[in-house]
């Protein structure tokens, strides 16, 4: 084998080798793609557990209003402003911020 004869085969196989790791990096089922699909795997784990954290504290929320009269009270009180026969409701209101400032 000549000189020329030896690089054009280093060539020929460095050319080869480098379409093999295009291949493997670049292509359908790639280095690449295979990392997109595994933070896209990731993102999809991570909703899930949020997911069954929130589904968790629903169903304990769910099991509180149809076991605890004392919460069910305190959550009509709250967000709806109900009160107890014979209570009164003081509600003040807050001056603005501007109002303050021009006195």
């Amino acid at each position: 084998m000549t000189g020329k004869d030896i690089l054009k085969f280093s060539l020929l196989a460095l050319l080869f080798l480098g379409l093999v790791v295009a291949w493997l990096g670049f292509g359908e089922r790639g280095f690449i793609h295979l990392y997109r699909m595994d933070r896209e795997r990731q993102t999809y784990l991570e909703k899930i557990t949020k997911l069954e954290r929130e589904n968790r504290e629903l169903l304990e929320e769910i099991q509180r209003l149809r076991s605890d009269r004392d919460y069910v009270e305190n959550l009509g009180r709250r967000e709806l402003g109900l009160l107890k026969e014979d209570e009164l409701m003081y509600r003040f209101e807050k001056k603005k911020e501007t109002e303050k400032q021009n006195k």
